[in-house]
C-alpha cells in the first residue's frame, strides 16, 4: 500500500553527526543511494542511506514518479493520443455531414 509520506534521508543525521558545523554542502547520489558531503577543508565523505538493506522505505509521490515514469508517460501519451483522434473525428463529421444527420445526432435522446 502507497503511503506517500516524506522520505527521511538517514545519511544526512550521520554525516551532521560525524562532522557537524564543518560540513559546506551536502547532495544526494541517487545511483548509489548515498548522500555526499563537502567538507571545509576540501574534503569529501558519504554515508549510505539505508540503514539496512532490507529496510522498506515509504513510497513518496517523487519515488513512484522516477520508478513509473515510462508507465506514466506511455499512459499521457495514449490520453492524448486518443483526444487528438476523438477532436479530429469531430471536426471532420462536423464539416462532411449532412446538415440533417447532424440535428438527428444532437436530438437523439439515449436514454
Amino acid at each position: 500500500m502507497i503511503t506517500l509520506q516524506r522520505r527521511q534521508l538517514v545519511g544526512h543525521d550521520i554525516l551532521l553527526a560525524r562532522h557537524g558545523n564543518h560540513i559546506s554542502a551536502m547532495r544526494v547520489d541517487r545511483s548509489n543511494d548515498r548522500v555526499v558531503a563537502l567538507l571545509d577543508d576540501g574534503s569529501l565523505d558519504s554515508a549510505p542511506n539505508l540503514i539496512t538493506p532490507g529496510l522498506q522505505l515509504p513510497q513518496t509521490v517523487r519515488s513512484v514518479l522516477r520508478e513509473d515514469w515510462k508507465l506514466l508517460g506511455a499512459w499521457v501519451g495514449m490520453a492524448a493520443l486518443m483526444g487528438g483522434l476523438m477532436t479530429a473525428a469531430a471536426v471532420v463529421l462536423g464539416t462532411t455531414a449532412d446538415p440533417a444527420i447532424l440535428d438527428a445526432l444532437s436530438a437523439y435522446n439515449a436514454y
